[in-house]
């Protein structure tokens, strides 16, 4: 029986170009793990819970639950987007992990299409199978908060 191979099994070329495509001009979620909360919190030098209250919202999946988002400027812009990303160094890992997001990765046709968005796609460093694995299991890790999950109380 033969296992099934990703499209990239030979790795995949990426380089962000930090043209802020991704953060821009329509709208979109940055679902949050508590680690991304907690480290976002920090460098915004607000509490757990202020930087819930100010920057969050909670967005209704199609499996019913509500996942937690960063919220959008009125131009649909990401909150932290101000020429540039204020958070960069502590943005989420939805953020840090694009482009290599199951439902990207989940078939080439799926990639190529994302590249038609993102001039970083395809071109740059390439990323072996082992570091897209490590990138994947990094997701898996640290899971998008839902209303469900207990939310730690502020120290």
């Amino acid at each position: 029986m033969s296992k099934y191979q990703p499209f990239h099994t030979q790795g995949l070329n990426f380089t962000c170009t930090r043209c802020s495509a991704c953060c821009r001009y329509e709208s979109g979620y940055v679902f949050l793990s508590q680690k991304d909360v907690t480290e976002l919190a920090s460098g915004c030098k607000l509490t757990y819970t202020e930087f819930v209250k100010k920057y969050c919202r909670w967005v209704l999946s199609a499996d019913g639950t509500e996942r937690l988002s960063l919220k959008e400027k009125t131009n649909l812009d990401c909150i932290f987007w101000d020429d540039g990303c204020r958070v960069y160094k502590s943005r989420p890992l939805q953020c840090r992990t694009f482009p290599f997001w199951p439902s990207v990765l989940k078939r080439k046709e799926t990639w190529e299409l994302t590249g038609k968005d993102c001039p970083g796609i395809n071109h740059g460093k390439l990323h072996d199978l082992a570091e897209i694995e490590k990138i994947l299991e990094s997701q898996e890790a640290h899971p998008i908060l839902t209303r469900d999950t207990l939310l730690r109380e502020d120290a």
